[in-house]
């Protein structure tokens, strides 16, 4: 497709090769003298391609292109110039110039320009809107910092959760059994108080006058006369009087619901002559504590709790024995609603005989284990199991149902529910992870602002370096704060204003052979130490030839001739390097190497004092590989090397896309005369200096052993040149750098 170009030129006749090669091309083409008339052929000719000659005078060529890249942002401009102007080309590439041409112009100079403008992006499209090689999916990070920051905040968030709970689970549950211990004391405690008002009641009656001759007599009514009374009084709810034969003259029982004293009478029954405490009683046995006793009756009708004394005749003989009780369930209930507890009562197997915790068709046995334990345990006579009783949640208590003298008669259960408990352990975790949550939130607000403000200058940062990478060098990142994150920045922007400074240059030097030489010329560019154009500079100059290598190239493969160079330059370019040299070039099996312009400037003894030890040096090290190529069998590589000393011309040569910083000038050519003369003075390596080195190292004179061979005629020159043989160092502790 035809290219629509418009070339601005200040010179008609260096017009005229561009113009003529794009209309053989096919391309339409405007020409502008200068910049004003290249602005009034923009809109007619609407270009897709701009060339710009940077050496007008004044800033008409900058103030177009600044125009060009606002008016057209897609064209592309390629900068041409006679010779080299480096500040101008950094310039132009600050405001969007994508390429570089030199005259005189060549077809493939200015193929090469077009095809490096269209390639090129545009330095200043931001870099949100160009392509991006950075990877689609990144950890931002801030992410990365915040991240630990709040899985270290939540590991320790819920350790202290988890203490926390437990430590108040485990409060609330250890006032919980302390709840129910101080239920179980005082349901014992009532259990005795029971005791004890039942037993004021058989005292009681067993002192009344006229029991004992009543028992005696078997009158029913008489005693019935005399008892009732004490035992309506009292509130008792069972009472019998028994004879000596354990058999009831009068049995009364309060009538459930009806008003007080209504009592039920019965005699002549004998329920009582089997149990132990009854005979006891009979027998008017005693104990540590008296001769009351208490016992159980299990029963058709219902379970009884009794105490039992006897009753004597005016000879201090047992008439009688009177009981004195109530039914297990009205013993737990009265228990129940002193303590505010759930009160059982299971016999000595586990058996229960009655319970406010439970009917009696949902009972609740104690097993065997718990029963042993209860009774014959060591944990303060007492265990605890949970129950579920009616869908509720409830823990009881067990331990030894005791009576007046001792006895074990079965298992005092004391219950209290749990719905509190797991209430208040429910509300105190969520409360706990309430605060645990609210404390988590606000580290992570914490961590994202504290890695905001970190990120946020470091996101600056990459997004500055990814328009650096895509060519925009105008970019610069805010850089105040004394932090590392601001000497970050502050680096960055000399960064850039480097590359700024450089970037022309290494763009046109970018492929010159030598690092040493590139980055001295980086270091001096801006000084301007270093000129393209070239300068003069005096330099001792190396040159090194292996003797008859074509023949010996002739012998062997050329993969074997290859190995042999290689080895040979990897022993020799340490040398020169390390004493300060610059190897410039290699021309098959010869080598060129300069002292004293790169990487550092010296003075000419200086150069020639690093460029005769460093041959020096060479030599020994020729010498050493080629004993070890014989070990092998392999031809010496006899070298010839020359040092001569001179004015040189140093700068860059080439073209835009090969270009090479080298040395030329009559020095040069010398230099190579007076190396292929080792031909002639040496049968092995050696070393031939010119008068002009031998001149320069007149102060270290004394240092080195150098033999005079004469004057030699070398092509070039009119005029002789006297030469010599550098045969080592005699006063090495005298040849220092001077």
């Amino acid at each position: 497709m035809p290219l629509r170009i418009l070339l601005v030129q200040p010179d008609p006749e260096a017009a005229q090769p561009l113009e003529r090669y794009f209309k053989e091309q096919g391309d339409q083409v405007w020409i502008a003298a200068n910049p004003v008339k290249a602005v009034a052929l923009l809109d007619e000719a609407d270009p897709q391609i701009l060339f710009l000659d940077i050496h007008y005078p004044g800033a008409g060529w900058l103030n177009l292109l600044r125009l060009v890249r606002q008016k057209s942002p897609t064209l592309k401009i390629i900068i041409t110039s006679k010779h080299p102007d480096l500040k101008r080309e950094m310039i132009a590439r600050e405001n969007g110039a994508h390429a570089f041409l030199r005259q005189p112009f060549s077809v493939r100079w200015i193929q090469e320009s077009i095809t490096s403008a269209r390639s090129s992006g545009d330095p200043t499209t931001p870099a949100r809107k160009r392509r991006s090689t950075s990877p689609n999916v990144r950890v931002p990070v801030g992410f990365k910092i915040t991240l630990p920051y709040l899985l270290l905040a939540l590991l320790f968030a819920l350790a202290a959760a988890y203490i926390i709970s437990r430590v108040v689970l485990s409060s609330v549950e250890e006032r919980f059994y302390n709840q129910l211990t101080d239920a179980a004391r005082q349901n014992s405690d009532m259990m005795v108080r029971q005791e004890s008002h039942l037993l004021e009641t058989v005292r009681l009656i067993a002192n009344t006058q006229g029991v004992a001759e009543a028992i005696l007599a078997e009158d029913t009514d008489q005693l019935r006369l005399l008892t009732l009374p004490l035992v309506a009084n009292a509130g008792e709810e069972a009472v019998d009087l028994l004879d000596v034969n354990a058999v009831s003259l009068l049995s009364m029982r309060r009538i459930a619901g009806g008003s007080v004293g209504e009592y039920t009478y019965t005699r002549g029954e004998d329920f009582y002559s089997h149990l132990d405490f009854i005979q006891k009683t009979i027998q008017n046995q005693t104990d540590a504590i008296g001769d009351k006793y208490a016992g159980l009756l299990v029963a058709p009708w219902g379970n009884f709790f009794y105490v039992a004394g006897p009753i004597f005749d005016d000879q201090d003989q047992v008439a009688g024995v009177v009981l004195v009780g109530m039914t297990i369930q009205t013993l737990v209930q009265q228990i129940s609603d002193q303590t505010l507890s759930r009160v059982s009562l299971y016999d000595i197997n586990g058996v229960p005989l009655g319970s406010t915790l439970f009917t009696a068709e949902e009972t609740f046995p104690v097993s065997e284990n718990h029963a042993l334990l209860a009774i014959h345990g060591q944990d303060n006579n007492s265990v605890k199991r949970d129950l579920t009783v009616s869908t509720l949640p409830y823990s009881e208590l067990l331990g030894p149902w005791e009576v007046r003298n001792g006895e074990d008669f079965g298992i005092l259960g004391t219950s209290l529910e749990r719905t509190f408990l797991l209430s208040a352990s429910t509300s105190s975790r969520i409360e706990i992870f309430v605060l645990i949550a609210a404390s988590i939130l606000l580290v992570g607000f914490v961590g994202l602002f504290i890695a905001n403000r970190i990120t946020r200058p470091l996101n600056r940062l990459v997004q500055a370096s990814t328009q650096v990478a895509q060519g925009n060098l105008a970019v610069k990142v805010d850089a105040r704060g004394n932090d590392e994150v601001a000497f970050l920045s502050h680096s960055f922007n000399n960064m850039v204003a480097g590359l700024q400074e450089g970037y022309v240059y290494r763009d046109l030097l970018g492929r010159t052979v030598s690092p040493e030489v590139r980055e001295q010329l980086r270091q001096t560019f801006s000084s301007g130490g270093v000129r393209l154009e070239g300068q003069q500079a005096v330099a001792t100059v190396l040159m090194t030839d292996i003797r008859s290598f074509t023949s010996l190239s002739e012998e062997a493969d050329p993969a074997t001739v290859l190995a042999w160079l290689n080895e040979y330059f990897g022993t020799l370019v340490p040398i020169i390097t390390s004493n300060g040299g610059v190897v410039n070039k290699f021309d098959g099996d010869a080598m060129l190497a300069f002292f004293g312009i790169l990487p550092k400037k010296l003075s000419p003894k200086q150069g020639a004092l690093a460029a005769c030890k460093a041959a020096l040096e060479m030599k020994v090290a020729i010498d050493a590989l080629n004993a070890e190529r014989a070990l092998t069998s392999e031809p010496p590589l006899v070298t010839g090397i020359g040092l001569n000393t001179g004015v040189v011309i140093a700068g860059g040569l080439g073209s835009i896309d090969r270009m090479h910083y080298t040395i030329i000038g009559d020095t040069v050519n010398t230099t190579q005369r007076l190396e292929s003369l080792t031909r002639e003075l040496y049968s092995d390596s050696g070393i031939v200096v010119g008068q002009s080195t031998f001149v320069a190292l007149a102060e270290f004179a004394s240092s080195f052993k150098f033999e005079p061979r004469g004057s030699y005629s070398v092509k070039g020159r009119t005029e002789k040149v006297q030469v010599y043989n550098l045969l080592g160092l005699d006063k090495p502790e005298q040849a220092g750098p001077g």
